[in-house]
C-alpha cells in the first residue's frame, strides 16, 4: 500500500493547478466566503459573485454592520440562499466573539452556523494551511478513480474507506497547494473519463433546477429583495407563480429563517 499511495502523490502533484481568485489571495474571510458559495454550484459561476462581494465586503466587520437584506441581494442569482444567510451569521458571530478574525481550527469553525465537517476542514486548510482530512466531489473522485478503479455502482464505496488513503497521503508540509492539486486531479480524472463518484455510497444526482421548488424559492426572494414587501398577488406578480406556490415558499422561507 505504501506504493500505492506514493503513486497517488506523485499522479495529483503532476496535475496543472487552476487559477482562481480565492487561492491567489488566501485571506481566511475570502477563503470562508468562497467555501460557502462553492457548495454545490459550478466554479466558473462563483467567480464574479465572490469577486463582487469581497469588493463588497471584504472583512467580516463590514458584512456584520450590512442588514440580511443586502446580503441575500448580493447573494441573488447564486442559488441555495440560506448560504447567503450563513455567510451573514458568521460575519457577525466573527466580528463579536472573535475579534473579527476568522477561526483557525476545524472545531472552531465548526461550531459557526452552516459549517459542517468538509467546510472546517477545508476553511482551516486553505486559510491557514492546516492539515485537516476532508473530502468533497473531486477528491472523492480522484480517489476513487485511482484506488477503486475495479468498483462499480453496485459496490459502491463509503468515505470512511477514502478516508484512511487521503490521511496517509496528506502532505503535511504544504497542505494547501496538496489539496488544491487533488481537487483539479480530480476534476480533471471526471472531464476526461466520466464522474467515478457514482461508485460512491454518498452519490446523489441533483434534480434539475427549471421548475423546481428551489427556483420558486429563488424567484420570491428575488422578488422581495428587489422591491420589497407586497401583497400575495403582487408577489405572484413578481416572481411569477400561483398563489398556493407562493404560501409554500414562504413558510419555507420562513423555516430557513430568510423572512
Amino acid at each position: 500500500m505504501h506504493e500505492r499511495i506514493a503513486s497517488f502523490k506523485e499522479a495529483v502533484r503532476a496535475q496543472a493547478l487552476r487559477d482562481f481568485p480565492w487561492r491567489r489571495d488566501t485571506d481566511p474571510w475570502g477563503v470562508l466566503v468562497s467555501e460557502f458559495m462553492l457548495q454545490q454550484t459550478q466554479t466558473e459561476r462563483v467567480i464574479p459573485y465572490w469577486e463582487r462581494w469581497m469588493r463588497k465586503w471584504s472583512a467580516p466587520e463590514a458584512l456584520a454592520q450590512a442588514s440580511l437584506t443586502d446580503a441575500l441581494g448580493a447573494w441573488s442569482g447564486l442559488g441555495y440562499n440560506k448560504r447567503g444567510r450563513y455567510v451573514w451569521e458568521c460575519a457577525r458571530i466573527i466580528t463579536g466573539d472573535y475579534g473579527g478574525a476568522v477561526p483557525d481550527t476545524p472545531e472552531a469553525l465548526d461550531d459557526l452556523p452552516g459549517i459542517g465537517a468538509y467546510s472546517a476542514g477545508a476553511i482551516a486548510c486553505f486559510a491557514y494551511n492546516y492539515p485537516s482530512v476532508f473530502i468533497e466531489t473531486n477528491i472523492r473522485a480522484g480517489a476513487l478513480h485511482f484506488f477503486f478503479q475495479e468498483k462499480t455502482e453496485k459496490e459502491p464505496v463509503r468515505d470512511g474507506e477514502l478516508l484512511p488513503l487521503l490521511s496517509a497521503a496528506m502532505d503535511h508540509e504544504n497542505p494547501r497547494a496538496w489539496y488544491w492539486a487533488l481537487m483539479d486531479y480530480g476534476a480533471a480524472v471526471k472531464k476526461a473519463l466520466g464522474n467515478p463518484n457514482r461508485k460512491s455510497a454518498h452519490y446523489t444526482r441533483q434534480s434539475p433546477f427549471e421548475g423546481s421548488f428551489r427556483q420558486r424559492r429563488g424567484a420570491v426572494l428575488k422578488a422581495l429583495v428587489s422591491g420589497g414587501p407586497g401583497s400575495h398577488q403582487e408577489l405572484c406578480q413578481r416572481a411569477g407563480i400561483t398563489e398556493e406556490e407562493l404560501l409554500q415558499v414562504l413558510e419555507s422561507l420562513k423555516k430557513d429563517n430568510l423572512l
